[in-house]
């Protein structure tokens, strides 16, 4: 997945059109600070109870940045939700295996329905999407019970209300993707093969000719999701691979599956 590196971080000349309207920093391990880089709606103010999301970056455990979806978050707050886009540690800037990711990412989740009060959110509104590497972080924090840091406060629930992914990594079996960085502890680790009656209604985006996320692991996700009684929209753009929907990317697939993530929030109360 080495060719999303650019739309992870967005061109330069990009990174300026999006900027966040404030930081806040979830986790400190060692030296390391871990940031949500918050876009709140017009006229925001603390104590407010408003719908919220919650994204990490794609770059297949191994690198990437917030700014994947600063253009997705600003145009969510617009309309009037807040939505957040969360540092993690990787292998490149923590030394970490994919796992320690996977707590990364619940640790937000959890610190972000402690401080709905100060954050201005509805905790029990609170939905988590991500690209890649990234996606699998979200759903993973909505299926798989493991993979918790020592100190986090498990009676809070990194359970998030909707999921958001676009080309997630659900799948870790050796015929899906990371099997040779996790071998045979996928079955822990892997979406797919824990998806219970608790997974919460899902979108799913994804582009007919992705190799690394093929159409066919959406296909087996949303019948796994449906079998326990859930429901998963599941979308497959025509000629497209993975990354398809990166704001940098050609093709207007940003604007089109900006507004299929628009509709679907609409549909479940998140955005009115």
């Amino acid at each position: 997945m080495n060719e999303e590196q650019a739309d992870i971080n967005l061109k330069p000349e990009l990174q300026d059109l999006f900027p966040p309207d404030t930081y806040y920093t979830y986790k400190t391990i060692g030296d390391m600070e871990l940031n949500l880089h918050v876009f709140n709606p017009p006229n925001h103010q603390a104590g407010d109870k408003t719908p919220a999301a919650i994204f990490f970056f794609g770059g297949g455990w191994h690198g990437g940045s917030p700014r994947q979806f600063y253009p997705f978050a600003r145009e969510m707050s617009n309309r009037g939700m807040v939505a957040i886009c969360a540092e993690y540690r990787t292998k490149i800037n923590g030394g970490v295996a994919p796992y320690e990711c996977l707590k990364d990412a619940k640790n937000a989740i959890r610190w972000c329905r402690q401080n709905a009060e100060m954050l201005g959110i509805d905790p029990d509104k609170f939905a988590a999407g991500g690209g890649s590497a990234g996606g699998h972080l979200a759903a993973a924090c909505a299926i798989i019970d493991e993979f918790n840091h020592e100190d986090d406060d498990c009676s809070v629930s990194c359970v998030p209300d909707a999921l958001l992914l676009f080309n997630p990594v659900v799948d870790n079996s050796p015929d899906g993707y990371g099997y040779d960085r996790l071998q045979e502890r996928y079955t822990d680790f892997s979406p797919l093969h824990n998806i219970s009656a608790k997974t919460p209604v899902s979108l799913f985006l994804v582009g007919e000719l992705d190799t690394a996320i093929p159409p066919a692991s959406a296909e087996k996700f949303k019948a796994a999701v449906e079998a326990h009684g859930g429901e998963c929209e599941l979308h497959i753009y025509k000629g497209v691979e993975h990354g398809f929907f990166n704001y940098s990317r050609p093709g207007g697939y940003y604007e089109k599956t900006l507004a299929t993530l628009l509709d679907f929030l609409k549909k479940h109360g998140f955005i009115r």
